[in-house]
This record gives structure tokens, C-alpha cells and sequence, in this order.
């Protein structure tokens, strides 16, 4: 009783203001901005505001707009729902009476709902907290219209100000909860080694530039052409297949003091891996459907390579190696996998452009599962069972989350994260535990940092999948981290 008793003054004081300020709104004389605001403020109806600035940030191109309009509306939903379908049962609240407001501002069929706290002001908050989050320059052209929408609710008298307050501060404090299981993307390019320069290489003289016909979606022949151009006097050397072999009888000569490469991240591991071998710089010129390279190094535009030919600038920068049964080692510089890692990549990279990275590999993880089988391993001697195994080349973020990004890549260590199939529920604990970022505590999710992995299947060759790539199927697998051991172009001033 005695904390019911304290909590009514400040009841009553919150009522005295919003009273205070409706009355306020009222006395402002008619403008066209009634209609206006009127207008705005049933367009928020349903979220097909939200819907549709959203469609409109996806039109705009880039990975950033695409990302924010998604988690604007991830957040959107998830506001919605919590005020919506939770808020306003618990704390139901009287709408202002309708002679609060001039009739020219009034609704024809007012909401009968309750009327705390804000659904509209919450998803306003929720969707232009979500776009910041990840376009702070669209949030910036956003913020202002989902403020008009928070005060047309008061304007047109369906709410209290107290309970556009109380749904904007809720909708933004759940956008900002997305990041829990949903990091934000950092777009900065890997740490890498320490800058070099070595000669320089000038219109391509000595570059063996190295295009895969077969290359994922095709080559942009328009990129290519313009680099050929920029290029007179580079070797090209365009392959369909048998790209190893071609590769090392062409890198071998005499003439060739460099290596480049126009294609995704397939051919440019291929290419990397005969760089290391025959000790030649590369030069990486994105060029196919995936990147991830060229992207965590900074060289993801033309021109950046380019410029860092013709000064000489470089960075040296770690790859890994993984042998099977004993076979040639294959080099690889982004990941590679075992198990049902191979099916998640795949499931994220067609749901990828069209929801965010984020999104699709959340939907990507779960159907993962359902599809995996169990494999029965020892990972360095130990003896477990696992959904899929992740090897990392580098350091990738979150720690606790699903990779997505590469801060660094010049530690000679491995990222190694795999999900345990040896536990009670397993499969469910783990897509539970994705879904709600919650991988950190569950005793079914392993991440640790090794400079060698060894790795024996029990249940039977398995295929390894390395930077996108199917490779031979093995039992016994041991992967190993080779620091500085490929020297790429990169101009000095990449942050």
C-alpha cells in the first residue's frame, strides 16, 4: 500500500502535464499542417510508412542502406509487438476525451485500444533508431519525420504526451537491442601487417594478371576492360579450368615479378596460393559475385590496387593451410569448414541481397541445422561430437555471434568455432541460442583462437570446403596458420 501511495503524486503530476500540454496543442490555430499531420500520422497505420521508406532506402543501393532499412524493420516488428501485444494490455490507460482537440484535427474513427503506450511513436523510434544503427546519414533525413510522426499523435488527440514519450523510448531501446544478436556490420578494413614498399610496378610491366571465365556470375567485362586499359603492358592469362596448374607454369618465368587477379574470392585464393609458393607480390582486383578479400583488406575499388602498383605499396598479411590425408596442403585466406557450414554459406549468400547479412544468416543457421548430420571427430585429441566446424584466417567478430566480420590479419592465428552435437538438445539450444545472441553462454557453441587445428572425422570422409570451394573429401584434417606469408598491394593510406 505504502508503495502504491508514493507512486500516486507523480500519477497525478504526469497527468497535470500531459493535460497542460494537450491543452497547449489545442489553443495552436488551424494550419494547413492539421491535414498534413493528420495525413502523416494514418500513413504510420500498419507500419506502411515504415514499409515504404524502407523500399526506398533498398532502391538507393550500397550495403548500408540495404542494412539499415532491414534492421529498421526488424526493429519495427519487434516494437510493434512488444507494445502492441504486451504494453498496452498490462498498462491500459483512457484515450484523451475527443473535445481535446479542435474537430478539424479529430480522426473519423479514432483507435479504442489502450492508449499506453504509443504503438506509432514506438515504431517511429524503433525504425529510425534501427536505420542509425546502421546509415546514421539516412537516420539523419529519417529522425525528423518519425518526430512528426510521435507528436501527430498528440496533435490529432489519440494520445497523451506522456504515451508518445513512453513508445519512443521503448522503440528505441529495442532497436538498440538488435544489436545483441545482430552486430553492427564494421565496414573498416582488416589490420594488417606494417606498410613496405618495394619497386614499382608501372603499366603492368612484369604483372601476371590472372581472370577466371568461369568465375562465380561472370567477370564485369566493362571493370575488366577499363583495367586492361589501365594495365597495356600486363600478361593476361584467362582461365576456364585447371587454374593451378596454369598458374604455376606461368609464375615460374623469369619476366614475371608480380601476380593480379580479377575475379571473387574462388580465384583469388588461387591465385594467392601461387603468390606465397613462388614468393610474388599480388595485386587483388574484385571482380567476382563475393569479395569478402578484397573487402577485409581495403582493395575492394580498382583503383585503390592501382595506385598501390604504381608506387610499390604493400602490406604483408597472414593465410592459412589445411592438408587432408596426408595430400598437398591447400592454401586458403578467408575460411574453411566442415560439416554443415558449407550449406549455412550457401543459404546466406541467396537470402544476402535481399535481407541484409545479418537476417540471412540467422535464417541460414537455423536451416543449417535442421539439415546437418552429427559428426563424430576428435579436435586435437579430444573426442566430441559437432553440427559443423568453422577455421577462421584471422580474427573474425563477434566472438559470440555468427562471423561476419574481420578486424584483423596479421596475428598467425586461427579462428576456430564449432557447435556441439554431443548434448542433450543440442540442435534446439543452438538455434535458440542464435536467435536470441545469446551464443557466448550456451555450452554447445566452442570459440577459440589456435595458431594449428587437427582434426579426425570417426564417422567417414567428409568434404572440406575451403574459401567457397569444394575440395576432396579426407578424415584426417590439420590446419595451420602461416603469418606475413603473402605480401599484397594496398596503398598506405586504407583505414
Amino acid at each position: 500500500m505504502g508503495q502504491r501511495k508514493s507512486n500516486a503524486p507523480r500519477r497525478k503530476l504526469a497527468g497535470r502535464m500531459d493535460a497542460w500540454l494537450v491543452a497547449r496543442s489545442a489553443r495552436v490555430r488551424p494550419t494547413p499542417a492539421d491535414r498534413f499531420l493528420r495525413t502523416l500520422s494514418t500513413s504510420a497505420n500498419h507500419s506502411r510508412l515504415w514499409l515504404a521508406v524502407a523500399a526506398v532506402l533498398a532502391l538507393l543501393g550500397g550495403r548500408a542502406p540495404r542494412r539499415a532499412a532491414v534492421r529498421g524493420l526488424v526493429s519495427v516488428a519487434l516494437a510493434s509487438s512488444v507494445a502492441n501485444g504486451v504494453a498496452k494490455p498490462l498498462f491500459p490507460r483512457r484515450r484523451p476525451p475527443d473535445e481535446s482537440v479542435p474537430f478539424v484535427r479529430r480522426l473519423v474513427t479514432p483507435p479504442v485500444s489502450s492508449s499506453f503506450p504509443s504503438g506509432h511513436a514506438a515504431s517511429a523510434a524503433a525504425f529510425a533508431t534501427g536505420v542509425a544503427l546502421e546509415s546514421p546519414a539516412a537516420a539523419v533525413a529519417i529522425a525528423p519525420i518519425a518526430v512528426a510522426v510521435g507528436y501527430s499523435r498528440v496533435h490529432i488527440g489519440v494520445h497523451w504526451p506522456s504515451d508518445v514519450l513512453a513508445g519512443a523510448a521503448l522503440g528505441s531501446a529495442i532497436a538498440l537491442g538488435t544489436r545483441r544478436w545482430w552486430a553492427q556490420r564494421e565496414d573498416m578494413p582488416a589490420e594488417l601487417g606494417p606498410d613496405l614498399r618495394i619497386a614499382p610496378v608501372t603499366d603492368g610491366g612484369g604483372l601476371l594478371l590472372v581472370t577466371n571465365t568461369q568465375s562465380g556470375g561472370g567477370t564485369d567485362a566493362e571493370q575488366f576492360r577499363s583495367l586492361r586499359e589501365s594495365l597495356p603492358d600486363a600478361t593476361i592469362l584467362e582461365v576456364a579450368d585447371d587454374l593451378a596448374a596454369q598458374l604455376d607454369d606461368r609464375a615460374s618465368r623469369d619476366d614475371i615479378v608480380a601476380l593480379g587477379v580479377f575475379g571473387g574470392d574462388g580465384t583469388v585464393s588461387a591465385v594467392a596460393a601461387a603468390a606465397v609458393e613462388h614468393r610474388l607480390p599480388l595485386a587483388v582486383f574484385a571482380g567476382g559475385t563475393l569479395n569478402h578479400f578484397a573487402r577485409d583488406t581495403g582493395v575492394e575499388r580498382l583503383e585503390q590496387t592501382l595506385t598501390a602498383l604504381a608506387s610499390g605499396q604493400v602490406v604483408q598479411t597472414d593465410t592459412a593451410q589445411v592438408r587432408s590425408d596426408g595430400l598437398a596442403a591447400r592454401t586458403f585466406v578467408n575460411t574453411a569448414s566442415l560439416g554443415g557450414y558449407p550449406d549455412f554459406v550457401r543459404t546466406r549468400e541467396r537470402w544476402e541481397s535481399r535481407l541484409g547479412k545479418w537476417p540471412a544468416a540467422g535464417i541460414a543457421m537455423v536451416r543449417a541445422l535442421f539439415r546437418a548430420q552429427p559428426l563424430r571427430v576428435s579436435i586435437d585429441g579430444v573426442d566430441t561430437g559437432i553440427w559443423m566446424l568453422f577455421v577462421g584466417n584471422g580474427h573474425y567478430r563477434p566472438a559470440h555471434q555468427i562471423p561476419m566480420a574481420r578486424p584483423a590479419l596479421h596475428h598467425g592465428a586461427l579462428d576456430v568455432r564449432y557447435l556441439r552435437a554431443d548434448m542433450p538438445f543440442s540442435r534446439t539450444r543452438l538455434i535458440w541460442a542464435t536467435l536470441t545472441g545469446t551464443l557466448d553462454r550456451s555450452a554447445t557453441y566452442v570459440h577459440r583462437r589456435s595458431e594449428r587445428l587437427t582434426v579426425h572425422v570417426d564417422s567417414g570422409p567428409v568434404a572440406l570446403a575451403a574459401d567457397g570451394e569444394v575440395d576432396e573429401r579426407g578424415t584426417d584434417f590439420t590446419f595451420t596458420s602461416r603469418p606475413a606469408t603473402l605480401t599484397l598491394f594496398r596503398p598506405a593510406d586504407v583505414h
